[in-house]
């Protein structure tokens, strides 16, 4: 696959960058030389991939610090962006875990449909004018093939009546691709595309986060797991190759197009998805 220049010095903003998929398609897209603004949670680990990639002939690097499940982290990180930047060419949402205890975000919703969904939500939404404003531009959203489990559960989208580690992990990536279709009708004709992607099952750091079976389970898979490098192919693909140009509103694996499931198709649970992420991120009092 030819990789072009087209991220030459284009500026990218990655979320979840420093561990597993997030960082291979990290360390990938930095070779291409964009200026890379990236979202971090540790800025322990931050600083050191930040360092890495400098190490590697790329100079232009920043960090952003902040939990994208708190929304006012969120809208922190948007606002010092745009303090810092008037362009943005690149947008991957790639943070997010799985909980198999229910847990709450700081702002008493539960996770990982506030980490996994409403964050890559506000975030797009907060940087959306930039975005226009730099088109042709790009928003790459990292799904799953879980969400073939999911169904979007509005009458208990918090799971406070019943909770299920994949179930609410499964629902969160349904919700990004609904989200994905929805955005990109949002955006049609602004120059700006959206896709997502499953990466795969990968050997990263996800579910170590939890204390129960799961993280056994990871442990004992391992070694039959893609490598992060296998699993961040996609993302790299759809941030930057030709090939997608102008494509819009699809679901990758493998760098190919594949169909999801029924009711990630199903265009009247996004525009409701969408209206109900407005009302829990207050997005509908700024508009």
């Amino acid at each position: 696959m030819t990789q072009p220049a087209s991220l030459r010095d284009k500026v990218c903003l990655i979320t979840g960058p420093t561990q597993g998929i997030g960082r291979a398609a990290t360390l990938a897209i930095a070779k291409l030389s964009p200026k890379l603004v990236l979202v971090v949670r540790d800025p322990v680990r931050g600083a050191e991939l930040a360092d890495e990639i400098r190490a590697a002939g790329n100079p232009n690097v920043e960090l952003l610090i902040g939990d994208l499940s708190k929304q006012a982290d969120v809208r922190r990180i948007a606002s010092e962006f745009l303090a810092r930047h008037d362009r943005l060419h690149l947008l991957v949402n790639n943070a997010g875990a799985i909980f198999m205890q229910r847990q709450l975000s700081s702002d008493g919703l539960g996770m990982p449909f506030a980490l996994n969904h409403l964050g890559y939500f506000l975030l797009t939404n907060l940087l959306r004018d930039v975005l226009v404003k730099s088109a042709p531009a790009r928003i790459v959203n990292v799904a799953s093939r879980a969400h073939v489990r999911g169904t979007i559960a509005f009458d208990d989208l918090q799971a406070e009546r019943s909770f299920g580690g994949w179930s609410a992990y499964s629902q969160s990536k349904l919700a990004n691709i609904l989200f994905t279709r929805e955005l990109s009708r949002r955006l049609q004709g602004t120059g700006v595309t959206c896709n997502c992607l499953h990466p795969g099952v990968v050997s990263t750091g996800f579910g170590k986060n939890d204390s129960g079976w799961m993280r056994w389970a990871v442990k004992i898979a391992a070694p039959f797991l893609r490598t992060p490098e296998q699993g961040a192919a996609t993302t790299v693909f759809l941030a930057q190759s030709p090939a997608v140009e102008g494509v819009t509103g699809k679901y990758f694996s493998d760098c190919k197009e594949i169909e999801p499931s029924k009711e990630a198709r199903d265009a009247e649970v996004a525009q409701r998805l969408w209206e109900v992420s407005e009302q829990l991120t207050g997005l509908g009092k700024d508009s």
